[in-house]
C-alpha cells in the first residue's frame, strides 16, 4: 500500500515513518497522555481518501457507514459529495443515520439528503466490498450495489499503542484509558485527555479535557462536565445538539416538558431559506424549572449552539432566559421564540 501512495503522491511518504525519533527516557513527576485515536485506521483511511480522490468529477461514490461512531463523519462526506453531483448511497447498519442524534432531527436529514438524491439503506450489514460495487444484506435478503468509488467510515477508538500501560497497571476499559471528572487515571500523577480516553471524540472536548486536566496539576478545583459539550453534524443543513434528549431524559426519570419552533420564526432564515423546515427543540426540567437539552437543525446552528451549552450549563430558570435580548434579524431568534413557549 505504501509504495503504491508513494507512487501516486511522487513523494517518499515512508519517510514520515522513518524519521520517528528512537524512544528518550525522561524521569517526570506528572504525565498527560494524548495519544488520540487509531492511527492505523487514520493511516487506512489516508490511503482510501488518496485513492478515491478523483480527477474529475462527479463519480458514482457509495459510502459505507458503520454503527460504530454514529455515522457523523460519514454523513458529512456523503453531504458534500452529493453537494457537486455525486451520486451517494449510505449504507448504515443502525435503524436511522446518525446515531443518536433526536430521531426527529435524523428524519428532517433522511428526507433532504433524499431530495438532494442520495439513496439509503438501513439496517444494513456489509458483507463485502469488491473492485466495482458494495455487498450488503438486511431482512428482505443479499443485495449489491455497483459503485465507482467507496468511503469507509466505521467510527473510530483510543489508542494507546506503544505506551505499555499494563506494565504501568492504567486501567483500560474497551481499550481507552479510564478517567475520573478531573481527567486523573487510576496511577498517580498520570492524567489522560482527548480521544484516547474514548469518552467524546471531539476536538473541543480534548480542549476542555486539557484545561481541566492542567487545573488539577496546579491544584485547582475543575471538572469536566460532558452533558453540556455540543455536538455538531457539518452538513446541508448544519445539526447541532447540547444536553439531554427525550430517550436520555427518560432513562433518567426527568419530568420534562419538550417544545419545539420551527426556524423559520426567524425572518432572516426564512429570507434565507424560503423553504427551509429546520428548527429548535428545547428539552425543560420542570421539577428544577430549567433548560437541560436544545437539538437544532439549519443553517448557522453550529455558531448558535454556544448559547444553548450556556443556557443548559448555568441552569438559570426560564424567567431570567427569556429576558435574554437576541440581536434582529438573526437566526439565533429562534431559541427566544422557543423560550417563550414553555
Amino acid at each position: 500500500m505504501k509504495d503504491r501512495i508513494n507512487e501516486r503522491n511522487g513523494k517518499n511518504m515512508s519517510g514520515l515513518l522513518e524519521n520517528v525519533q528512537p524512544a528518550v527516557k525522561k524521569e517526570t513527576k506528572r504525565v498527560v497522555m494524548i495519544t488520540g485515536a487509531g492511527l492505523i485506521l487514520m493511516w487506512i483511511l489516508f490511503a482510501i481518501l488518496h485513492f478515491t480522490m478523483p480527477d474529475k468529477v462527479p463519480f458514482d461514490y457509495t459510502v459505507i457507514l458503520g454503527g460504530i461512531g454514529g455515522g457523523v463523519i460519514g454523513l458529512e462526506m456523503a453531504c458534500y459529495f452529493a453537494s457537486i453531483g455525486t451520486k451517494v448511497t449510505v449504507i448504515e447498519m443502525l435503524p436511522k443515520i446518525a446515531g443518536s442524534t433526536d430521531p426527529e432531527i435524523c428524519e428532517l436529514l433522511m428526507r433532504t439528503y433524499k431530495k438532494q438524491g442520495m439513496d439509503f439503506c438501513l439496517n444494513a450489514r456489509v458483507e463485502a466490498v469488491t473492485e466495482r460495487s458494495v455487498v450488503y444484506s438486511d431482512a428482505s435478503g443479499r443485495h449489491e450495489i455497483a459503485c465507482g468509488r467507496v468511503l469507509l467510515s466505521a467510527g473510530r477508538r483510543a489508542d494507546v499503542t506503544g505506551l505499555n500501560v499494563e506494565a504501568l497497571g492504567i486501567a483500560l476499559e474497551r481499550g481507552a484509558v479510564v478517567t475520573d471528572r478531573q481527567m486523573r487515571t487510576n496511577v498517580p500523577g498520570v492524567w489522560a485527555v482527548g480521544d484516547c480516553n474514548g469518552k467524546l471524540m471531539l476536538a473541543h472536548t480534548a480542549y476542555r479535557e486539557a484545561e481541566v486536566a492542567v487545573n488539577d496539576m496546579l491544584g485547582k478545583k475543575d471538572a469536566i462536565d460532558y452533558s453540556i459539550i455540543p455536538s455538531v453534524i457539518y452538513t446541508t443543513p448544519e445539526v447541532a445538539c447540547v444536553g439531554e434528549t427525550e430517550q436520555s431524559a427518560r432513562e433518567k426519570g426527568l419530568d420534562v416538558q419538550v417544545v419545539k419552533a420551527p426556524m423559520a420564526l426567524s425572518g432572516r432564515y426564512l429570507a434565507e431559506n424560503p423553504k427551509g423546515t429546520g428548527f429548535c427543540k428545547l428539552l425543560y426540567d420542570r421539577k428544577n424549572r430549567c433548560v437541560v437539552g436544545v437539538h437544532m437543525v439549519g443553517s448557522y446552528v453550529s455558531e448558535i449552539i454556544y448559547g444553548a451549552a450556556m443556557m443548559v450549563h448555568s441552569k438559570l430558570p426560564v424567567q431570567h432566559l427569556d429576558k435574554i435580548v437576541f440581536p434582529h434579524p438573526t437566526v439565533g431568534e429562534v431559541v427566544r421564540e422557543a423560550l417563550f413557549l414553555l
